[in-house]
């Protein structure tokens, strides 16, 4: 029988000449892809307006805990549409669960001509991930090559262990998820090719996303979206 084919876009090359890092570049945001910024608070304090507004930022993913939330809070909200989203660096902290709110937000996002920055405090572990699930799930590619692409041109990311080891276990997930949605009963048996953007060629079975038939990923009910 045929394969029922998943095909993602092709990543967007990296930089010929990429921009030598240096240590307060960690301070500014950085362009990952096309319209998607990723950065430390920082660079979405009131003083920063200008330079948010040079760079067209549109929409702002706010990643803080509740014990942050005097010192990190959307600035703009009047300008920018802000997903403000309750989760702690530490590697316990179940961050699977924002992946799909994320992912939506910053789809809806670009594909009205708009250009999102996702943030933290420091733009290290927290939002960092968020954009590596973003790139795995968007482009069909596994959390290392994601990881190296995000890497590039934001030198000082550094997801938490607990946020590696989720990232790495989410491209199964995602891939189960897609899986389910394309297939009718009628294809259940049928093999899963899926087309991957640059970086390799991923292939997987129904029997052997089986176990992850059963898996929900949820959006967080703490998560806050703000007009």
């Amino acid at each position: 029988m045929d394969d029922v084919k998943i095909e993602f876009p092709s990543l967007p090359r990296s930089k010929e000449e990429a921009e030598d890092w240096t240590y307060p570049m960690r301070r500014e945001m950085q362009e990952i892809l096309p319209g998607l910024f990723l950065g430390p608070y920082s660079s979405a304090m009131k003083s920063k307006l200008p330079m948010l507004q040079k760079c067209g930022i549109t929409h702002v993913v706010c990643v803080r805990q509740n014990i942050e939330a005097n010192f990190i809070k959307p600035n703009f909200e009047q300008l920018f549409r802000y997903l403000v989203l309750d989760i702690a660096d530490n590697p316990v902290e179940n961050i699977i669960r924002f992946f799909p709110t994320t992912k939506e937000f910053i789809d809806e996002s670009l594909q009205t001509g708009g250009k999102v920055l996702v943030h933290g405090n420091a733009g290290i572990s927290r939002s960092a991930a968020l954009v590596i699930a973003y790139i795995m799930e968007t482009f069909g590619i596994k959390y290392r090559d994601a990881f190296t692409y995000v890497q590039e041109r934001r030198f000082c990311i550094n997801p938490n262990a607990g946020f590696v080891h989720q990232l790495q276990e989410y491209e199964a997930i995602y891939l189960a998820k897609l899986t389910i949605k394309m297939m009718s009963p009628l294809q259940m048996g049928r093999s899963i090719s899926v087309q991957p953007g640059t970086t390799g060629h991923l292939k997987r079975t129904h029997e052997e996303d089986d176990e992850f038939g059963n898996m929900q990923v949820t959006a967080a009910q703490d998560s806050h979206l703000y007009s």
